[in-house]
Order: structure tokens, then C-alpha cells, then sequence
């Protein structure tokens, strides 16, 4: 079984959509402070790589949350769309976007050093802290 498939998803109001052929099966949720602050808890997401085509660009706006990556939402109904890595334009997406997906893995946790302690997941996973996170994937100066 490959660990990538095809998706297709929309905002809420459907103005916006996308599609990949390159999303990961397993799933992560990110604890964060920027992403609680997004979405108002963890961001539950998939790695789209860089596969990653997005239909009504002109209404998706787009917020640079730091050096190296941007987040994009729906400037008509406010649908977070994506979390994009400028370096390699990787693209990690909220997995509720996507319509019909199925035999997912919830399998790793970032910036588990910052999630708060009134929620736990049950699942096993790999979990990271955000120093861990930043070694991984920040540029190098």
C-alpha cells in the first residue's frame, strides 16, 4: 500500500478549491501556539508535498507567519487551507479539507512541549518537541 493518494477538497463556501496527488496517509496534529491560535486548538494536518493545485487563487489570501512559512486561508469565508513550507513550497493541509479521504494514520505530534494540558490524544505517536522541529526544518543561517 503506498503512503501517498489523490484528494480533492473546498472551503466552506466552495469558492476555493484544491487538489493533490500527493497526499501523506498518516496524519500529525501540530500544539503550537500560532496554530491553536488559528483554528482555536491543534492543527490536524497532512503533508501534500509539493503536488498542490489550487483553484480560485484569487480569493485565497495569505499571511507569512514566519521566515519560511506562510499560512493560507478563504478571503470569502475564512477556510484555513494551508500551512507552506516557502522552502521547498511544501504544502501541509488542515486534513478536514479534503472530501472522501479514508484509511488515514494518525502517527506524530509537533510542538509537544507547548500543547496545553486539557486535552490528550489516545493514539501512540511520534512526538516532537519544537526545538526537535525547528532542527528539522528551519533554514539554516
Amino acid at each position: 500500500m503506498s503512503d501517498l493518494m489523490s484528494a480533492q477538497g473546498a472551503c466552506l463556501c466552495g469558492a476555493v478549491t484544491i487538489s493533490t496527488s500527493t497526499l501523506n496517509q498518516n496524519v500529525g496534529a501540530c500544539h503550537c501556539g500560532m496554530c491553536r491560535k488559528w483554528g482555536g486548538g491543534p492543527l490536524l494536518a497532512v503533508d501534500c508535498g509539493q503536488e498542490f493545485k489550487i483553484e480560485g487563487k484569487e480569493l485565497v489570501n495569505v499571511f507569512s507567519s514566519s521566515d519560511w512559512a506562510e499560512r493560507g486561508f478563504c478571503s470569502k469565508c475564512g477556510t484555513h487551507l494551508f500551512y507552506r513550507l516557502k522552502e521547498p513550497s511544501q504544502y501541509i493541509v488542515p486534513v478536514g479539507i479534503f472530501d472522501k479521504v479514508k484509511n488515514l494514520n494518525f502517527d506524530h505530534q509537533i510542538f509537544i512541549d507547548e500543547k496545553p494540558d486539557f486535552y490528550t490524544f489516545s493514539n501512540e505517536t511520534k512526538n516532537m518537541t519544537g526545538a526537535e522541529v525547528f532542527e528539522m526544518y528551519a533554514p539554516k543561517t
